[in-house]
């Protein structure tokens, strides 16, 4: 809405305009005409200004009227909004009174039970004053009576409760090593024998020594050559040392590495059989053993793989797995072992429902650090799992291989059978023999566990170490002391002896009365 003064002004400005435009567009024309034109501008103009005016008044009072509607609008709203908080403000008055009362009613049910407490606490502590006089009294009585303090008596009745738990103690001991015992080896007898009738392999014993038999003594000196040079180059090309002594008809062939004293045992039959010795043709004989050596390692390695059906492994771990075949362990073979362990541990997850190709996979491979431990540095755990990891065998073969000796935690249930099948094969009767010097210091250590413990007179370890029976004093370990003492012997045995199978802990308490008669 334009204000009407400067309404006025554009008007005025319009009409100055429109004569200026008209004076100078009838300059050309006669006095006269122009003289009754400016008149008849003026008249208009006049009337333009006068209805202008009029405009303008009314607009005014348009704008006046509409600036009070608003402010009655306005005013209004206020007045509403006031009306409303002073209500709200009533409301949240009359709530604070109500909850105020509350409060008060609240402090004054407060102040009559803390008084009921009070009163009930003073009864309560009179009461226990007189319990604690009738208490004094009885065990004055008490103490009287029997003839003991009370600290006598409390020291009798602790003596009374100890040896009641130590009984207690020592019945569920028994009754669950019991219940333990039975249910596990129930399972585990079943399992293992299970696997081992499934699986049954003849065992030969294997020395680290090779021995070659001569057509006659003559040979010996035919092998020495002149000067020995032929024992030499056969002894230079083989890294095998042969021995020729006094023993009829037989050369003796001794090296750390089993597959070089196997190439000089191969040379050597071939040497024999031929009859030209000399360095050319040992040279010449011993490089064709080494190759035929070479071919029965390959033959060896494929044929353990598909008599264990594990397929997919690397070429050269099956080379190696061949190397096995000239590898013993107190004297058992170690490929032999090594399918053993696989046909073990294949049948073993069969009955509990573990993938048998993933358990014969890792039994195969579980020593196959050994095929390389006399040639590089370390345990065959630890080259054993660089040489699976290295070929990119799965991660449940690598586990298995570092922890069936307890070097490192068993991740799976896979590790777990082949530790077993590990230990059935290397610990049933036939697979491997013991050095007697071995076998002599597990035997003492094991009585020297025994007899450290109070209480025991002797002990006998018998049945080659797998049983030890433990003598007792009878007035100085009871019934109940003997199920806690064979438990403690059992668990030290486990904690720091190395040993094949289980060892069995009797522990035997005999109690004789003797009277003689006159």
């Amino acid at each position: 809405m334009i204000p009407a003064p400067l309404f006025i002004v554009v008007l005025a400005a319009a009409v100055v305009i429109a004569a200026l435009v008209a004076f100078r567009s009838g300059k050309s024309k006669a006095i006269g005409e122009y003289e009754q034109k400016v008149g008849s501008a003026e008249t208009r103009a006049r009337a333009i200004i006068d209805d202008a005016v009029k405009t303008a008044e009314t607009k005014k009072r348009e704008a006046l009227l509409e600036a009070k509607e608003e402010a009655l609008k306005n005013k209004n709203e206020f007045e509403k909004e006031q009306r409303e908080r002073r209500k709200e403000l009533q409301q949240q008055e009359q709530r604070i009174l109500k909850k105020e009362e509350n409060a008060d009613r609240l402090q004054n049910e407060l102040s009559r039970k803390e008084k009921e407490l009070n009163s009930r606490e003073n009864t309560l502590n009179r009461k226990t004053e007189e319990i604690k006089a009738l208490h004094e009294q009885k065990v004055t009585e008490l103490e009287r009576i029997s003839g003991l303090t009370a600290d006598q008596a409390k020291a009798e009745l602790l003596s009374s409760v100890k040896e009641d738990i130590k009984h207690d103690t020592a019945k569920i001991i028994k009754e669950y090593d019991n219940i333990a015992r039975e249910e596990s080896e129930k399972k585990a007898k079943e399992y293992i024998v299970t696997a081992i009738q499934r699986y049954a392999a003849d065992q030969v014993a294997e020395s680290t020594v090779s021995v070659v038999q001569l057509p006659n003594d003559e040979m010996k000196g035919r092998i020495i050559g002149r000067e020995g040079r032929n024992i030499r180059t056969l002894e230079t090309l083989t890294g095998v040392e042969l021995i020729i002594d006094d023993t009829p008809e037989a050369v003796v062939l001794s090296g750390f590495d089993p597959i070089r004293r196997e190439i000089a045992r191969v040379a050597l039959e071939k040497l024999i059989v031929d009859g030209r010795i000399h360095p050319a043709r040992i040279e010449e004989t011993v490089e064709k053993a080494r190759k035929e050596v070479e071919n029965t390692i390959r033959q060896e390695g494929e044929a353990a793989v598909l008599e264990t059906g594990v397929h997919g492994i690397n070429p050269e771990l099956v080379k190696l797995l061949g190397r096995m075949r000239f590898r013993t362990s107190y004297g058992q073979n170690g490929l032999k072992h090594s399918i053993e362990v696989a046909q073990i541990s294949g049948l073993l997850a069969s009955e509990l429902g573990y993938d048998v190709r993933m358990a014969k996979r890792a039994g195969l491979l579980h020593d196959i650090g050994k095929a390389v431990d006399h040639e590089q540095e370390g345990t065959h755990v630890s080259l054993g799992v660089e040489l699976c990891k290295k070929y990119h065998e799965p991660a449940v073969v690598i586990n298995a291989v570092e922890s069936h000796h307890g070097d490192v935690p068993a991740t799976n249930p896979i590790s777990f059978i082949v530790s077993a099948a590990d230990a059935i094969s290397a610990s049933r009767p036939g697979a491997r023999r013991e050095s007697l010097e071995t076998y002599t210091q597990r035997l003492k250590q094991l009585e020297e566990i025994t007899n450290s413990y109070k209480g025991v007179e002797k002990s006998f370890a018998v049945q080659a170490g797998r049983e030890v029976r433990i003598m007792v004093v009878p007035s100085e370990v009871s019934e109940d002391d003997m199920v806690i003492l064979s438990h403690d012997i059992a668990k030290r045995i486990e904690n720091e002896m190395t040993y094949p199978g289980q060892i069995k802990v009797n522990v035997i308490r005999e109690t004789r009365a003797t009277a003689t008669a006159k």
